[in-house]
């Protein structure tokens, strides 16, 4: 007698099975982030014909491709977590409200700045030094996203204690600088996009964002204090949250 099966069902399989998936899921995650940006930009615009936006995709795409392949190698569950939707058990109810405010205010400030670009003119443009900067920050902002995921497993979309993945505290690489080196990271590459695109008050603009990040770093060092034993004395010996000498 011959066993017949329709598929390989051994652990070996179900593993490349389930890395496949991963993967199926992350160049999807990244092509999708991407096309958003481009409809954010191309769209208010209303036009095609705009090198500093392609330039700016461009940028995107290889910066966050690179971040995606690294992190597909060293912190795989971590792109499985930050794939899940943003609305989760165990989160706060004050973050449920804050996260999609910190999505939606992102997608407004590039918005607002393409149409400040071609229509609105509200404040005029940024010298061309300061638009470059602007590129240079855009890209040194997604860098430091990604030394911040890269040090911390726990770093998931959302705030909450992860106690089925042995949450602790992470101190080591961005965090020994800043309490929350990935928010910081998020502020500099809104910054930068609006100053490299060319409008002075898409860059006012970014006070928006950058206030809910503040808000929601309020209500996660609360949860993180009460959740892991040991955060508050991480935040007597790392002082700053966002910006050194500043907050």
């Amino acid at each position: 007698m011959i066993d017949s099966h329709d598929g390989d069902s051994t652990p070996q399989a179900m593993y490349r099975g389930g890395q496949s998936h991963t993967a199926s899921r992350a160049v999807v995650g990244l092509l999708g982030y991407v096309s958003l940006f481009a409809v954010l930009l191309f769209v208010p615009a209303g036009r095609l014909r705009w090198r500093a936006a392609w330039l700016l995709l461009a940028v995107l795409l290889v910066a966050r491709g690179l971040s995606t392949i690294l992190l597909y190698r060293d912190q795989r569950a971590l792109l499985v977590q930050r794939s899940r939707i943003p609305l989760q058990p165990g989160q706060p109810a004050a973050d449920r409200v804050l996260l999609p405010a910190f999505m939606a205010s992102f997608a407004g400030v590039v918005a607002f700045t393409s149409w400040d670009v071609w229509h609105g003119h509200l404040l005029g443009a940024p010298p061309v030094w300061l638009r470059l900067l602007g590129l240079l920050a855009f890209v040194l902002g997604w860098w430091v996203v990604h030394t911040a995921l890269r040090a911390n497993a726990f770093a998931v979309t959302v705030v909450r204690h992860q106690t089925e993945r042995g949450h602790v505290v992470v101190k080591t690489g961005p965090y020994e600088i800043v309490r929350h080196p990935m928010y910081a990271g998020l502020v500099w590459l809104i910054l930068g996009l609006a100053l490299w695109l060319g409008s002075a008050a898409g860059a006012v603009a970014t006070i928006v964002p950058v206030a809910v990040l503040a808000l929601r770093i309020v209500v996660e060092e609360r949860m993180l204090v009460r959740s892991l034993s040991d955060y508050a004395a991480y935040t007597r010996s790392v002082r700053w949250r966002l910006v050194p000498g500043l907050w």
